[in-house]
């Protein structure tokens, strides 16, 4: 056996293992970041940064309203005011999850997306006094490891949750935000993206996803009532659907496992309406269990073409019958809209509910500026805010998802 492989004895003694001044950079940030505790993020990344001639970095994290990037407060690190997404040159990186240069009189400022498996962690912002290509590598490099560096962090402090917020939580909120995946995911085949308002009050409303190899598996609860007893119906069906997709049962039976777990739990009168799916990112066959949900909206070539209507079951926790299952072909770049009737079912004082023509009509508007789905979802769920006066009395929940083929 030959220790450079291959076949050639040799080789090993021709490698050069010399230290170049990428490697060296992005070394020295991997090894000290093992042990690093959270509070000390920005004096590594500002020393990093300064090696290559960076000046004044900021790290912004994007709020739970999703309406702000907040500058991280922690030594090292510039700190000032938050930045509006919609109307800053760091939220147009953030929504588009590409670099954004802007020249400024002492150079370049960068603007970097924090990306981690598609989840938009924050952006890395940084002021050089030129940029080539190699530069431009470098920073991609860096503001990748910086995002997986807040995202291992994130499990051992407050910090971070402290500065994502820009108003009180409630205990409900604060329940249902720790039970949540990732709010977006983009893969080669498959892309998810959610949004729950109200984001610091929220209460029965939840949704999970995993992709188990080429598998995606997803599902959306609406726990009835509001507070803590929601939260809790929530985090149990939530559990429950975790457990049997875990042990790999078919669709109807996790429905069976949620309700018996639910109706185990709460008084015969509480429930939780629910959609479980699962699609074949191989074939984009979808498959889905309707719970007393209201039925997700098919998008092909950016505008709704219809519902995704299915015989459904009694509501999880009322003891319904093993629910059929429904399945649909979707064509490359189709989405699909999962909502909670909080949605369709509020109304400004006095007025007729929005109903879902008017969230029909939404969609299509949105989907005519050809967005990424986390940009689609984020904008559906601020429109709609906007047009019931920035309130809500129930929860109001997305779910999207594109099969890209």
């Amino acid at each position: 056996m030959t220790v450079g492989g291959r076949g050639d004895p040799d080789r090993w003694d021709r490698w050069d293992r010399s230290e170049s001044f990428g490697e060296e950079l992005l070394g020295v940030f991997l090894d000290r970041a093992h042990e690093l505790p959270p509070h000390l993020v920005g004096p590594l990344v500002t020393e990093t940064l300064a090696r290559m001639g960076g000046r004044v970095p900021q790290i912004l994290l994007q709020d739970y309203g999703q309406q702000q990037l907040v500058p991280l407060p922690v030594e090292g690190v510039a700190t000032g005011d938050p930045q509006p997404i919609d109307r800053s040159e760091a939220g147009r990186c953030f929504l588009e999850s590409r670099t954004v240069e802007v020249l400024s009189p002492d150079g370049v400022r960068v603007h970097l997306p924090l990306l981690d498996g598609g989840d938009q962690v924050g952006v890395l912002s940084v002021t050089l006094g030129r940029i080539d290509d190699d530069v431009r590598r470098l920073l991609r490099r860096i503001a990748g490891l910086v995002a997986d560096l807040l995202q291992t962090k994130n499990g051992y402090t407050d910090l971070f949750f402290r500065t994502r917020r820009s108003e009180p939580m409630s205990v409900a909120a604060e329940i249902q935000w720790s039970l949540l995946p990732p709010l977006s995911m983009l893969m080669p085949r498959v892309a998810v993206a959610g949004v729950l308002e109200p984001a610091y009050a929220v209460a029965g409303d939840s949704f999970d996803y995993a992709l188990n190899s080429e598998i995606l598996h997803l599902a959306m609860v609406d726990a009835m009532g509001h507070g803590l007893d929601a939260a809790t119906m929530a985090t149990v069906a939530i559990g429950a659907y975790r457990h049997a997709r875990r042990i790999s049962i078919e669709l109807s039976e996790i429905y069976l496992f949620m309700d018996r777990a639910v109706a185990e739990q709460f008084d015969p009168d509480h429930f939780v309406t629910a959609q479980m799916m699962r699609l074949d990112t191989a074939t984009g066959r979808l498959q889905w269990v309707n719970a007393g949900h209201p039925a997700p909206m098919l998008i092909r070539a950016h505008r709704v073409v219809r519902r995704l209507d299915s015989p459904t079951t009694l509501p999880v926790g009322f003891g319904g019958d093993q629910p059929q299952v429904s399945a649909v072909e979707l064509e490359p770049g189709d989405r699909v809209l999962c909502f909670t009737d909080g949605l369709i079912e509020e109304h400004e004082s006095g007025q007729e509910q929005f109903g879902e023509e008017r969230l029909i009509d939404w969609v299509n508007q949105l989907e005519q500026a050809d967005h990424g789905i986390r940009a689609v979802a984020r904008d559906l769920s601020h429109t709609l805010k906007r047009a019931r006066g920035e309130t809500t009395s129930d929860d109001a929940t997305i779910v999207l998802f594109e099969w890209r083929g």
